[in-house]
């Protein structure tokens, strides 16, 4: 059990611990925000003798990444042979009293904040504000909080009467001599550290996983930053998939180093392991994404099932460098497919991600997976599950279907551009319903309106410009007598315009054709085998 350790210190000693680089503020502290008032009421508190709360601090030999300065004012890392001491609970007031006790200038939102301005009232009672930062221009009663700490008693005896040196000396002291409370957190590892600060900023944003190893793994002489090489790599994958989750990034390292990326693993990761291995786990990365482009040709991010997919096809990279040619290759199609079409990572992810990592190896291994939850291709399925909501993994997983199918412009059979920031939801540009949402209605239930299976992703002229309500019947022809290579181009969409009931504006025969076209392209993608039922 982690028994803190109650301490108290005064200020010469709190503030020689921050200007040593021995005290540090995390990284995964909120910005400082206090107001130059609220900080003179920190100190009116010291100046009467009130308590001013606790101090929490983590004594830690883990190099964390860390604020190295405060205000305007740089300060050095944490000595060899010294352990540092990180705020947990107190940053806003450490702040505070450092930036006014060194007079220092803090540049934010485009404004200078003067902190030498905070003001002792030499000739204000007990029950009054000593310590202020509005003063007038009364001779002989106010002084700078940093001039009291740091003035010269000849330089002060010129500008002050007896009575006011006496006050200034009873402050001086005051200050000087005042106990800071604190409790130090010693030898407990970060994850423990970082619930600590979590539990003690009730209220305030919980520290995500990331941001706990971001802190972790900074190491400055191997100039590794997680945030920043993770905004790296972002940039390297381009904006198509500029939405990769930070924490798939961690599920993937997890993955590859221990076969398991549950929380509790990745916070065991060894930080030089991990930064020894970031390189070449990023690499495998980024042969996943050209992958997914290249082979099943999902241009966008935003289009894939699931972020998690990245995982176990990173581990396949990692451990296969060169694209798969054989046997391997229709086996990792079929286990995209299967886990897009069965909505596997819908829940319990991490402890998934784990058998799936088995089932790459098997792959690896010039095998074929064996899976315990059948996959349904059937058009009864669809129809069922079809409804159309780009948030869900089933929809996208048919989405990605008809990406695959690289589809063209009904005008001019030029390809059509798939935006990550136009598949954000249902009503966007890429999305047009085939038979228009105002031209059925009234006609069906908005559940076989809204489907799946009345959807082509076109370009955004034609959805909201050309088309807009008309029947297909009529703007199927005007496109018909402008694009000579009309039947190919609605081949990309998965569309038979003579055998889909089109010409006749017959959406339950379109509907019905089109979820056999559907399902017989989904099969092309199933390798059939006997689902193995789990035992109980």
């Amino acid at each position: 059990m982690i028994q803190p350790e109650p301490q108290s210190i005064g200020m010469t000693s709190l503030l020689n611990d921050i200007d040593s680089g021995r005290i540090k503020i995390p990284q995964f502290q909120r910005e400082y925000v206090w107001e130059k008032k609220a900080a003179a009421q920190l100190l009116d508190s010291i100046a009467k003798g009130f308590p001013i709360g606790t101090f929490i601090m983590w004594e830690s030999q883990e190099e964390l990444r860390h604020i190295r300065n405060i205000g305007n004012h740089n300060l050095p890392e944490t000595p060899k042979g010294h352990v540092a001491q990180y705020v947990l609970d107190g940053q806003q007031r450490i702040t505070s009293l450092y930036t006014c006790f060194k007079g220092l200038s803090i540049l934010r939102n485009d404004k200078v904040e003067d902190f030498s301005q905070v003001f002792i009232d030499l000739k204000a009672t007990e029950d009054e504000e000593v310590v202020t930062i509005e003063i007038s221009e009364e001779v002989d009663r106010f002084i700078s909080l940093f001039e009291l700490l740091n003035g010269k008693i000849s330089a002060l005896a010129k500008k002050f009467s007896e009575e006011s040196l006496d006050n200034i000396d009873k402050y001086k002291e005051r200050f000087k001599s005042y106990q800071f409370s604190l409790v130090i957190l010693k030898n407990a590892p970060i994850d423990v550290a970082t619930e600590v600060f979590t539990r003690l900023n009730v209220g305030g944003k919980t520290l995500s996983l990331f941001e706990i190893m971001v802190a972790k793994t900074y190491d400055q002489s191997l100039n590794f930053d997680l945030s920043e090489k993770y905004d790296q790599l972002i940039d390297e994958l381009g904006e198509d998939y500029a939405t990769i989750s930070s924490s798939t990034i961690l599920q993937v390292m997890s993955s590859i180093l221990k076969k398991d990326c549950t929380r509790k693993q990745i916070l065991k990761l060894d930080k030089i392991e991990f930064i020894n291995n970031w390189d070449s786990v990023t690499k495998s990365i980024k042969s996943t994404i050209d992958y997914f482009r290249q082979q099943y040709l999902i241009p966008v991010s935003r289009l894939l099932p699931f972020d998690s997919l990245i995982v176990p096809f990173s581990y396949f990279f990692f451990h296969h460098p060169d694209r798969p040619l054989d046997e391997k290759k229709e086996y990792l199609r079929d286990f995209f497919w299967r886990i897009s079409l069965t909505e596997r990572y819908n829940s319990g992810t991490e402890s998934k991600l784990g058998q799936d990592i088995r089932r790459i190896e098997t792959i690896l291994n010039g095998q074929l997976p064996t899976y315990d939850i059948e996959v349904n291709v059937s058009p009864e399925r669809i129809i069922e599950q079809g409804w159309f909501g780009t948030g869900r993994s089933y929809i996208k997983a048919l989405l990605c279907l008809l990406a695959s199918k690289e589809p063209k412009s009904f005008a001019d059979n030029a390809k059509v551009c798939i935006d990550n920031a136009w598949l954000q939801i249902a009503t966007s540009k890429n999305y047009h319903h085939f038979f228009p949402k105002a031209f059925l209605k009234g006609k069906e239930e908005e559940f076989y309106i809204n489907h799946i299976l009345n959807i082509t992703i076109v370009d955004d002229f034609l959805n909201k410009r050309v088309i807009r309500a008309k029947a297909p019947s009529v703007y199927m022809k005007d496109f018909k007598n402008h694009n000579a290579s009309i039947n190919k181009t609605m081949s990309t969409h998965l569309i038979d315009l003579e055998e889909f009931g089109i010409w006749n504006d017959d959406y339950d025969k379109f509907f019905e054709m089109r979820a056999k076209l559907f399902s017989q392209e989904l099969m092309k993608n199933i390798i059939s085998q006997k689902t193995v039922v789990k035992s109980n």
